[in-house]
């Protein structure tokens, strides 16, 4: 509401009021503060007074005084209000199924659903309009500190690589393989016929332990390491107890049953086994190869016809009139997989919003979804195939990534919200309410 409008409301109540004056002494809604062209009232002090004095309580934290509690209650009207004008600005707005799922999450933690939430709201004297009003404002200031913020950490793959060999050396020290090993000895200074002659073998053998041999058979039969006569098998081992040899090739990334080699050292040409794994970590995901089909709805198209627009797209395909591909490249709004039919490629479905990954992870191979709601407007969606693929690499790199951002994320969020306060024009009218800053 901007700062005319209201000026408007106070006025109105202050003239619907005066006939009674004499009658009755009626409190005024006082402005407490102006922020740029916003007015914060005493109702919206009172009204969020309210709420905080709740969490103090459900948290079981002891209430500052009065007076700190009235600054801390306007400090964070201010804030709110300087970071939803951003909101309005950019043109950021949550949708309600973000706010219904918002509620539904917050019923769930509560022990009850959103009729049980709404009643139990109505005994504490709370109006259900306002709640979700408020929720929604949350939502909206969550989302737009994080863009801006966002933009402000930059992180570089230097200070990511040095974070996840942290990870890696904390890993190290606890993970053990055991593996077994094919040594085919070749002399540094042997023909150039015998070391062809060394390297086809070993690609031969690696190729026979990947279609599923029994790497311990073939080192009895073709290693001339010191493990032969014992297939090979080096037992369990740390890896900062691994032979030099092998320090280069074997990492806590390795995975059960994986292949290493053929390698080279001054001894000739190696195979390894990964036979087993304790210690680490792996992370395995189940990716998803899937397409979709985006209309956005706008003032033309309203949420009812875009979602029946995309039944109909989905009725064209299953009759066989049209095909996915054709239809995403000719509806889709989503312009980097509209000119590939559609097509996302292989990923894991936690990359998307939460509406889409549930329908990507549940939906059946080649089924076709029924049309969905996400922050991004509505979706059809068919799965093209699943497979499990190990992902410590880049989950330990995606780690590594938000440990710098989280420890740089509030003292930036922190500078972002002062330099807003000192471009804003913010006036607080009590003068016990002045904040430091």
């Amino acid at each position: 509401m901007n700062l005319s409008k209201r000026i408007l409301s106070a006025l109105i109540v202050v003239t619907t009021l005066s006939p009674f004056a004499n009658a009755a002494e009626v409190e005024v809604d006082k402005i407490e503060a102006v922020v740029n062209k916003e007015l914060i009232l005493s109702s919206d002090m009172t009204s969020m007074k309210r709420d905080l004095i709740k969490r103090y309580q459900e948290s079981g934290q002891s209430l500052p005084d009065v007076e700190n509690l009235d600054k801390q209650v306007l400090d964070k009207l201010i804030s709110d209000r300087l970071q939803l004008q951003i909101a309005e600005r950019i043109g950021l707005r949550i949708n309600d199924a973000q706010v219904d799922q918002t509620i539904a999450e917050i019923a769930k933690n509560q022990g009850t659903d959103v009729a049980g939430l709404r009643a139990d709201l109505a005994a504490s004297g709370i109006n259900y309009k306002q709640f979700v009003s408020n929720i929604r404002d949350e939502l909206t200031i969550n989302e737009v500190r994080q863009i801006q913020v966002r933009r402000r950490i930059s992180i570089s793959d230097q200070e990511v690589e040095q974070v996840i060999n942290r990870i890696n050396q904390a890993g190290d020290a606890q993970t053990e393989l055991r593996f077994a090993h094919i040594l085919l000895k070749v002399a540094e200074d042997a023909s150039p016929e015998a070391k062809q002659a060394a390297d086809e073998k070993a690609e031969k053998l690696a190729t026979q332990i990947k279609n599923g041999a029994d790497i311990q058979a073939l080192a009895k039969a073709n290693s001339e390491g010191p493990k032969a006569q014992e297939g090979g098998d080096w037992g369990w081992r740390k890896l900062d107890d691994m032979p030099s040899l092998f320090v280069e090739e074997l990492s806590e990334n390795n995975t059960k049953g994986q292949v290493v080699g053929p390698f080279h050292t001054r001894l000739g040409v190696h195979i390894i086994q990964i036979l087993d794994k304790k210690g680490g970590q792996n992370v395995m995901t189940e990716e998803v190869k899937s397409r979709h089909i985006l209309i956005k709805p706008s003032i033309i198209l309203s949420e009812e016809k875009t979602q029946a627009l995309l039944a109909n797209l989905r009725q064209q395909i299953l009759d066989g009139s049209k095909t996915f591909e054709e239809l995403a490249k000719q509806y889709s709004q989503d312009p980097s997989s509209a000119v590939r039919g559609g097509d996302l490629g292989w990923a894991d479905p936690n990359v998307y919003v939460p509406e889409f990954r549930d329908i990507a992870q549940s939906q059946a191979i080649g089924e076709i979804s029924q049309p969905f709601q996400t922050t991004h407007g509505w979706h059809i969606l068919q799965v093209l195939d699943k497979r499990e693929s190990d992902t410590t690499e880049s989950a330990t790199k995606q780690k590594a990534y938000n440990l710098i951002y989280r420890q740089r994320f509030p003292a930036e969020a922190y500078a972002w919200l002062n330099e807003l306060r000192q471009e804003a024009y913010i006036k607080i009218v009590n003068p016990d309410y002045i904040i430091e800053e």
